[in-house]
């Protein structure tokens, strides 16, 4: 069964607009209520949001959906999407509720599911929802409405959780960080972790006004870090996107290292700690020198489908613990049930720390290699699969970068375009591979 709302992660889309509208949420609220109480005489979910100015509409809209199938409701209020993960499973609650739309600029708005596990739901989940949204409301009496109250205690919780994550025996005295929040929802939690492990905190992009989130700060924007790690002097800066599930950090050189680098950091130092580290999952476009330096130390390594969802399906499947992507969405399991940025920067400056050795000294062993990537127009209806001597040509390039190189070729998700990457050692390998291939699509 195709899904008309759901996408790879959740439903997401421009406010005003299906399905993002204060009807459809109402109606939303309602179906995955009763979804719950199929099986739960009396459910409760929690409901967490970023910062965008729409969030309000939309709690509001999902909360009265939820009371009207009798579901009880717990809202947090601005709160990263990894803790209402963690929430929902340590308050042992049905479902956890995120509202936002991650990365996307303000005018956009979505929303998330957790399981009770605080884990993301499966397609079926979903499929049954989608169902039920097609199917007439059924109100129930007003004996039996749910109720609402808030969680003032979330924030805390939280934040006492993402410092459990980090070692005990250390902490980050004597080390001064920007933490950049993106005028998100971890703009009061985000600083308060690093300064209660001790850190001196200078925070940027902390102070959210409902429209500027993601604007120009944050893990997509990471320019205004490393400006703010230079002018202060810095030992490092910690970036997070808008509700805090992804992670760029900059050190005091302002160098910038992406989840590919920071994967291999925390792949490494649990191997420097002596624990058995079976595996790693990566996506199709996580760079070739991370798994070449993986393998180099007999770690296996897996690509899954572009999307932290499909990492975590791969992990889950083998058993393994560290996963992510180059955009900052890293996975280590043992710590939590689902991507935390501001977890995920504890994991690595705990790695610093324990070495003894720079942030720079730990990924000598990952010299990224060159990427280009070539977005390919479509006509309407082309069918770029059977483009003539696509196949050959693929065949072709991939004999000629060997061992030192790969070739991916995917359409976007969001826009008429086949995406063209090539990665090699030599850069201009890489752009002559990737513009033959291109040719080719463009016909």
């Amino acid at each position: 069964m195709s899904r008309t709302y759901f996408g790879t992660d959740g439903i997401r889309g421009t406010v005003g607009q299906s399905p993002i509208t204060p009807d459809f949420m109402l109606r939303l609220g309602h179906a995955v209520g009763r979804v719950l109480k199929a099986g739960i005489a009396k459910p409760t979910v929690l409901i967490g949001k970023d910062t965008r100015i729409s969030g309000y509409m939309i709690e509001s809209a999902l909360e009265a959906g939820f009371a009207s199938a009798g579901v009880d409701v717990l809202l947090t209020g601005p709160l990263p999407t990894p803790g209402v993960a963690y929430l929902t499973r340590a308050l042992r609650l049905d479902l956890g509720v995120v509202i936002s739309a991650s990365h996307n600029a303000y005018p956009d708005n979505g929303i998330k599911f957790f399981s009770a596990r605080g884990e993301k739901l499966p397609d079926e989940w979903e499929q049954r929802v989608e169902a039920t949204l097609l199917e007439p409301a059924q109100w129930v009496d007003s004996a039996q409405l749910g109720k609402a109250r808030r969680l003032e205690a979330a924030r805390g919780r939280y934040v006492e959780f993402c410092k459990s994550t980090f070692s005990n025996d250390l902490s980050l005295k004597g080390l001064k960080i920007v933490v950049d929040a993106a005028h998100g929802a971890a703009y009061q939690a985000g600083p308060d972790v690093f300064h209660e492990l001790g850190a001196e905190v200078v925070a940027i992009g902390c102070n959210p006004d409902g429209v500027n989130i993601n604007a120009g700060f944050g893990a997509t924007a990471p320019a205004a870090l490393v400006q703010a790690v230079r002018d202060h002097k810095a030992d490092y800066g910690v970036a997070l996107d808008g509700d805090a599930d992804r992670l760029q950090l900059v050190d005091a050189d302002g160098r910038l290292y992406n989840g590919d680098e920071l994967l291999y950091v925390m792949v490494a130092d649990r191997l420097a700690q002596g624990q058995r580290v079976p595996g790693a999952v990566g996506t199709l476009m996580t760079n070739m020198a991370v798994e070449v330096a993986l393998k180099a130390q007999d770690i296996e390594f897996v690509r899954a489908k572009v999307g932290d969802r499909y990492v975590l399906e791969e992990l889950a499947a083998r058993g393994w613990l560290l996963g992510g992507e180059g955009s900052g969405h890293l996975l280590a399991l043992d710590k939590h049930t689902t991507g935390d940025g501001i977890v995920s920067a504890l994991q690595v400056l705990q790695a610093v720390s324990r070495s003894g050795k720079s942030l720079a000294q730990l990924v000598e062993a990952v010299t990224l290699f060159p990427q280009v990537l070539v977005n390919v127009r479509l006509k309407p209806g082309q069918d770029w699969k059977s483009a003539p001597k696509l196949a050959e040509t693929q065949a072709a390039v991939q004999r000629e970068l060997g061992g030192n190189g790969r070739l991916l070729i995917r359409p976007s998700g969001t826009e008429p375009l086949v995406r063209v990457m090539v990665e090699a050692r030599d850069a201009a390998q890489a752009k002559a591979c990737a513009e033959r291939l291109a040719d080719i699509l463009r016909g």
